[in-house]
């Protein structure tokens, strides 16, 4: 993906050119050479999310059948360092 590049101290005085410009490609804002964030267009924020499978579950609220795996499966041995932490 093709973008421009901007440090941050140039992102701040001229923020408006970079919101416009965003909605033509990624401004990639840089901090001591180090590319810090991306700004995108909305439009193109909405797509991503919407690929975007990942989901988190409360424990109480797990389907029965996943707390059923995590309950039954076998871990393997664990780490004895890890034991000596939990005592």
């Amino acid at each position: 993906m093709s973008g421009i590049s901007v440090s941050a101290t140039e992102f701040q005085t001229r923020a408006g050119l970079y919101i416009e410009q965003s909605g033509k490609g990624p401004v990639f804002i840089t901090k001591h050479r180090r590319t810090a964030r991306v700004l995108i267009d909305i439009g193109e924020y909405e797509r991503l999310m919407a690929r975007d499978t990942r989901r988190s579950h409360a424990t109480e609220a797990l389907p029965d059948d996943w707390a059923e795996a995590l309950t039954t499966a076998d871990y393997g041995e664990a780490d004895a360092n890890l034991e000596t932490l939990m005592k």
